[in-house]
């Protein structure tokens, strides 16, 4: 369909045409052969790198190209990925000049990437350039809206674009579009009137604020995951893990079932065992193993369910609770959940059992935080849980893990773990040669047996790094070129 020219249109109630389609993708990276956009180029072809602005800000469809020799043209949008549908609203609302990256292809010119110009076509960036690049890293990390309706009215906004607080917030909203969870989106609507509002106290203006920038900065995503490369994934618990044949092979069977659905696993990991025998390890190895950020929660000093929750609006001194910070700091909404020491979850002494709180965490039906005063999306959160003694944990809690014993180490396996990875790591972390720190036979079972009564590995990782730390020692002091470690001495150093 042909865009309408506003100049040159005499009647003046002409309802502009749309003259694009949406498609569907989440791409993470955009090329010639995945653009953002497709431009009519039936009539003539366009240049690689092409200066304008995007106009007709009610349907958006066409864009002016400014050239030397013809003027001004234009050319319509034919196809736009559905994620960017917003930003360029704003672009051609706020007739922001950028610079379009494209090739001529069949089936038109090919927009991979826009970057803002200085007025009149010029090669010098203005400050909101940060914020287009920012807004367009945003949209390809984030999901393809499920439908678009391309004549929604969303709410308008008079200001002028202003890099504040607020209007930085604004910005990113209009952008961002069908990419937010409708709730989200609604919630934040209600938040930025509050913020804006002189009707309300300074300190709700404030909250409102602050909520928003918390939830702004998340990235909220779908509950879709990519498949996963069951040898790497073993690949990693080998380096990471010794033995633990049935713990490695729970996680294969996981990743297995994610790669099938591609979606996680409806009950997260419980690890139970003793003390130090790497059960954050396992943790730590699984979120790298799952590509997603992950956050730790220490539930031994946690005696009251606001801790989890936040406190309300109402007070002046309210924040966020952890869970909700948690999520802050990750980024984004897809985390592994790392809850340390579950069988202390049920000592609350304040006014509840935060035990009760993480119930609706693990549900995976949403969390709500008392100050953002929204339901989050949970779909994405996969928790892993460690506990010394699973006979403290509430039925209602082991009923939300699927649960892995792990038992203690056997005298030959610390044996293992001790010459082939504890003392390995702190001479090169020391910048030791293994020549230089040489422990004898005799004394690895002089080690072994003065922590034959404590249970995991950490007693040893600490012997290995008194006994590197000993022969640096004798190295630099003495001057000698290499220590080896016999029983006798072992037993004085670790005495």
């Amino acid at each position: 369909m042909p865009v309408f020219d506003f100049n040159n249109t005499p009647e003046k109630n002409k309802t502009p045409q749309c003259t694009y389609t949406t498609f569907q993708s989440n791409e993470a990276e955009t090329s010639p052969e995945k653009p953002i956009l497709y431009l009519d180029n039936s009539r003539r072809q366009w240049k690689h790198h092409s200066c304008g602005v995007f106009t007709n800000p009610v349907h958006r469809t066409s864009f002016e190209f400014k050239e030397e020799q013809q003027g001004v043209v234009s050319a319509d949008i034919l196809r736009i990925d559905a994620r960017f549908v917003s930003l360029i609203r704003w672009l051609g609302e706020n007739r922001i000049s950028v610079r379009l990256s494209g090739e001529n292809q069949e089936e038109g010119y090919a927009v991979y990437k826009i970057r803002e110009t200085a007025f009149g076509g010029g090669t010098k960036l203005s400050a909101e350039d940060g914020f287009l690049q920012f807004m367009i890293g945003r949209l390809l990390s984030s999901n393809a809206p499920e439908e678009w309706a391309g004549d929604e009215e969303e709410e308008a906004d008079g200001d002028e674009m202003k890099l504040t607080s607020i209007q930085s917030i604004t910005d990113f909203m209009t952008c961002a579009g069908r990419t937010l969870p409708d709730n989200i989106r609604l919630w934040a609507r209600r938040n930025l009137a509050v913020a804006r509002s002189h009707e309300v106290s300074q300190e709700e203006r404030r909250h409102a604020q602050r909520a928003l920038s918390i939830m702004m900065n998340i990235q909220w995503k779908n509950n879709y995951f990519e498949s996963i490369d069951p040898e790497e994934a073993r690949r990693i618990l080998d380096e990471e893990l010794y033995g633990m044949e049935r713990v490695k092979q729970r996680i294969i069977e996981t990743i297995i079932q994610i790669n099938r659905t591609h979606t996680l696993p409806a009950y997260g990991l419980l690890l139970v065992g003793p003390a130090g025998t790497g059960k954050s390890q396992i943790a730590y190895a699984v979120a790298r193993i799952l590509r997603l950020p992950w956050t730790t929660l220490d539930m031994s000093s946690i005696n009251d369910p606001e801790q989890l929750t936040g406190s309300s609006r109402v007070y002046a001194n309210a924040k966020p609770g952890i869970i909700m910070e948690a999520f802050s700091m990750a980024g984004e909404s897809n985390l592994v959940f790392i809850i340390n020491e579950l069988d202390k979850a049920s000592a609350g002494k304040g006014n509840g059992n935060p035990a009760d709180v993480l119930l609706t965490l693990l549900d995976n039906l949403g969390f709500t935080d008392n100050y953002m005063e929204c339901m989050v999306p949970t779909v994405g959160v996969y928790p892993i849980a460690t506990a010394n003694d699973k006979s403290q944990i509430s039925a209602p809690l082991m009923s939300r893990f699927a649960v892995v014993d792990i038992p203690d180490y056997t005298p030959e396996e610390k044996k293992v773990i001790f010459s082939r990875f504890s003392l390995p790591k702190v001479l090169k972390r020391m910048s030791l040669k293994e020549s230089e720190c040489i422990v004898s036979d005799e004394a690895l079972d002089a080690v072994i047996e003065k922590y034959a009564d404590t249970t995991g590995i950490r007693d040893l990782e600490q012997a290995a790094e008194h006994i590197a730390a000993n022969a640096l020692y004798r190295i630099e002091v003495s001057h000698v070129s290499s220590v080896v470690f016999d029983a006798k001495m072992v037993r004085e150093l670790l005495d």
